[in-house]
């Protein structure tokens, strides 16, 4: 069975980097960012655009630059939108399929990070695709919790106590001021 195509494709062959002028610069197009809204569960991408520059390091390419995107999420407390702005640089190494550093057995695949903690993507086929890359990168800079500034004040209307008046030491002080 064959995965569907990224939402964001942006495919570069690898006999081309050569010939590229540096950086380049990729955008996604309106229903590429309702279709990465809808895979990363977001409410929103109202943009999204990366500059980078791909250079070859012995048998791998690396691709270095920066990600933009403005774009919203749901709040975890009260699933209202928080917006929010990204702006990363990344730093990615593309090595071929198959040849990933790679420790255990085939049941157990572990991946390891060197020092610089650069993320390590595969390719086949003697090409990368750099906007499923961008994309990925974009799904990790992301505030992993966002909150609404709001959320305490609705959750407090809806009559969910916060953590002072749930917590362990709100039934001791509950019995300090009985006893006074």
């Amino acid at each position: 069975m064959t995965q569907p195509a990224p939402e964001f494709s942006r495919i570069v062959r690898l006999d081309e980097i050569g010939r590229m002028r540096w950086p380049a610069h990729i955008a996604a197009e309106a229903e590429e960012r309702a279709a990465l809204a809808r895979r990363f569960g977001f409410v929103e991408i109202a943009s999204l655009e990366a500059d980078y520059t791909l250079t070859r390091e012995n048998e791998g390419i690396m691709a270095t630059g920066e990600i933009r995107a403005a774009l919203s999420q749901p709040c975890v407390a009260t699933a209202e939108p928080v917006a929010e702005q990204v702006r990363e640089a990344f730093s990615i190494r593309f090595t071929p399929e198959g040849e990933a550093p790679v420790q255990g057995n085939e049941d157990e695949i572990e991946i390891e990070i060197d020092a610089d903690g650069i993320d390590i993507v595969t390719y086949a086929d003697e090409r990368i695709d750099i906007g499923e890359a961008i994309a990925e990168t974009l799904a990790l800079s992301v505030t992993p919790y966002p909150r609404s500034p709001d959320a305490d004040t609705i959750l407090k209307a809806a009559g969910v106590l916060s953590e002072d008046q749930a917590g362990p030491f709100a039934a001791l002080a509950a019995l300090r001021t009985k006893e006074e």
